[in-house]
């Protein structure tokens, strides 16, 4: 996977990088597997925005990806690498044995006519899944659940990848990409490898209109709006806002810390993503 400049014909061109797309080999989903999902353009179900700077993106058709990896002990061959516009990864269509077909996230390496299987006697090779037990200390692993059966949650972007630090009774210590320590159950599957397109952050999109096509809008500064509309607005001639940064609601947004102090779920986190912090101590 490489990156793709292009000549400075004009201000456009100047600063737009595009990945070669050397690993894609079909630009045709697989139809079965894919599904019509009303674009809500960050609405919620009173009509109201609830996430702004969000619309008017071109039309797409979600792909659905098995992220259980439910198929156990069953072979499946790769058959595409394919890009997916609802996600940064590239994913990969599998033929099984049985001859069903299913979506995965797609692993850095992975090319058609490689072989992957999940179960608990899979062997210890990029694109398959087992048992986070099962796994050896030093591996680097993706695609993993936080609850035995819901299905993968964790690391699932472009390039990431978890590391498993040790292993300690029930539970697997997993070093994530945020450098956080954190404890599963052992029961919980992963999938061995990176997640593939690792060059995603090194795209420059060069110009806004490439934005608007990802359904990104426009996002005014509070500075330039009038007082009815921001905190920081008003004022003759061009002024700094006169108070420290805050949100249209008048909420900090500088240091300002709105994380509850306590979630169940702090107990499994062994060393915090920042530095010199533990949690569930």
């Amino acid at each position: 996977m490489g990156i793709r400049r292009y000549k400075p014909v004009n201000s456009s061109t100047r600063y737009k990088t595009v990945l070669d797309f050397a690993e894609i080999t079909t630009e045709t989903p697989f139809k079965p597997l894919t599904k019509s999902i009303p674009y809500k353009a960050a609405r919620g179900f009173k009509g109201r925005i609830t996430v702004r700077h969000k619309g008017g993106r071109v039309k797409r058709r979600y792909r659905q990806i098995d992220f259980k990896r439910y198929k156990r002990d069953i072979p499946a061959t790769v058959k595409t690498i394919e890009y997916d516009p609802n996600r940064s990864a590239f994913i990969a269509l599998l033929s099984y044995a049985d001859g069903e077909y299913n979506y995965i996230l797609a692993p850095e390496g992975l090319k058609v006519g490689d072989k992957v299987i999940s179960g608990e006697s899979a062997e210890i090779k990029s694109g398959n899944s087992l048992p986070l037990d099962k796994i050896p200390p030093g591996t680097s692993v993706h695609n993993i659940e936080l609850h035995q059966g819901k299905g993968a949650q964790m690391v699932r972007t472009a390039g990431a990848f978890a590391t498993i630090a040790a292993k300690d009774g029930d539970y697997v210590l997993l070093k994530l990409p945020s450098s956080e320590v954190r404890k599963i159950r052992k029961e919980c599957y992963a999938t061995v490898g990176i997640v593939s397109n690792k060059d995603h952050n090194l795209v420059s999109l060069g110009k806004a209109g490439r934005s608007r096509w990802l359904g990104i809008r426009p996002a005014v500064r509070g500075v330039v709006q009038n007082p009815v509309d921001h905190p920081h607005g008003g004022g003759e001639g061009k002024t700094s806002g006169g108070r420290h940064p805050v949100s249209p609601w008048g909420q900090p947004t500088k240091g300002y810390k709105t994380r509850r102090k306590a979630r169940p779920s702090d107990k499994f986190i062994v060393q915090g993503r920042k530095r010199n912090r533990n949690r569930g101590n």
